[in-house]
């Protein structure tokens, strides 16, 4: 299950959404209202998160960090 961010769509001017982490699977719609409300609301797209694998004892980075542009150019043994 992933969590998502959702903010609330504000209905007039100077009205501030309201945000919101939802858990659902990534093969689900996203939401267009508020679970309990009801209120509009869309997903917020943000920046993820980078991590790094160990794959037998070796780092094998995210693809940028390497010249080919994939993991498995040979660096990180598989």
């Amino acid at each position: 299950m992933a969590t998502y961010i959702y903010e609330t769509i504000p209905e007039s001017t100077g009205e501030k959404p309201e945000r919101f982490e939802f858990q659902q699977s990534m093969m689900d719609d996203p939401l267009t209202e508020h679970p309990q409300t009801g209120i509009p609301v869309r997903r917020v797209i943000t920046g993820g998160y980078g991590f790094n694998v160990s794959v037998s004892g070796k780092s094998a980075a995210t693809p940028s960090s390497n010249s080919s542009g994939s993991c498995c150019a040979g660096s990180c043994d598989c």
